[in-house]
């Protein structure tokens, strides 16, 4: 086994940025009537009553809105892509996709209410608890805020469940100085007998979100339900060490794990009816942490574009369009 971070100033600077990768994880662990005034008239002098403009008005009937409620984690809220509010812990970006589609919906002509959840950090059993955001409040159940009346529901959740994503670019990151080129996070939690740890989390956490779309269903009769999945961080091929800190053989087994992830959620939102799902991981091809044109960033994003290993605002975009192509407002 070579020895780790032998290679020179690029190898020092790379064992820096892994010594970063933790801290970074742990910070950067998803609101939207006419006035008038009445004018008195009097009757003329023994003349007919003047004609009741009031009763020959035509009553405009009031527009029940397009209720749009967004459920998720921090790839929903979007912590990082200005502007951030710290207000509630949740750390939810204005520009995040959720209010990207009640924008282009406005544009559309729809009155739309969009309720965002969202909430960084947030796992599935947030999704029924309050939570711990950090302060002296908690932050309520994401469910406290879907409506019978609800029109439409997305939900990205799954990530923070067993720590996976800290797994995936914290430890497994952490994991290469054992073996700088080798698979040593893979080798870790994945047995000679084929067993692979991560994998069994996610197919335990697909049955979770499982019965998050038919809580939603149970809550939200009406409502399109619309389960969107996450976007790849890691190529296809090749690595970028300075962005992502993996040993090269851990590249296409984080790959792996992102890949079995759409899978379930793709699962789970096929098993309630008017559920649909949201293929970002798909969309994202070609756009990873290491591309030139990347939709995420790495554990050193450019500045101002994001938090490390989590969405740039091209992304929410991106996403908001993939949701727009899917959203039936009805009659």
């Amino acid at each position: 086994m070579s020895k780790p971070w032998s290679m020179g100033r690029r190898g020092l600077h790379l064992r820096a940025v892994e010594l970063r990768v933790v801290g970074l994880l742990a910070v950067g662990a998803l609101a939207l009537g006419a006035c008038s005034t009445t004018e008195e008239q009097s009757e003329p002098q023994g003349g007919p009553a003047a004609e009741d403009t009031a009763s020959a008005a035509v009553d405009t009937p009031a527009v029940d809105p397009f209720v749009y409620v967004a459920l998720g984690d921090s790839y929903t809220a979007a912590h990082g892509v200005p502007t951030t509010s710290f207000k509630d812990g949740c750390r939810q970006s204005d520009r995040n996709y959720p209010t990207i589609v009640g924008e282009r919906l406005a544009a559309q002509g729809v009155a739309v209410e969009v309720v965002d959840a969202s909430c960084s950090g947030a796992a599935t059993i947030h999704m029924e608890r309050e939570r711990d955001a950090g302060g002296s409040s908690l932050v309520p159940a994401q469910f406290d805020s879907l409506r019978e009346d609800a029109d439409l529901v997305t939900l990205s959740i799954g990530y923070n469940d067993f720590r996976l994503f800290h797994t995936m670019f914290g430890r497994c990151a952490v994991m290469r100085r054992v073996d700088p080129q080798g698979s040593p996070c893979r080798d870790l939690l994945v047995r000679p007998s084929g067993f692979d740890l991560l994998e069994k989390r996610v197919e335990v956490v697909g049955r979770r979100v499982a019965g998050v779309v038919r809580g939603i269903r149970e809550r939200a009769p009406q409502a399109q339900i619309l389960v969107v999945s996450y976007p790849h961080l890691v190529p296809e091929e090749g690595t970028c060490p300075e962005r992502i800190p993996l040993a090269p053989g851990d590249y296409p087994y984080v790959r792996g794990v992102n890949t079995r992830m759409a899978q379930v959620l793709e699962t789970a939102a096929g098993a309630v009816e008017n559920a649909g799902y949201v293929d970002v991981t798909g969309a994202s091809e070609g756009h990873d942490a290491c591309s030139e044109d990347a939709w995420m960033g790495g554990v050193d994003p450019m500045a101002n574009r994001g938090t490390p290993f989590h969405p740039f605002a091209v992304e929410q975009r991106a996403v908001a369009g993939l949701v727009l192509q899917q959203v039936d407002v009805g009659a």
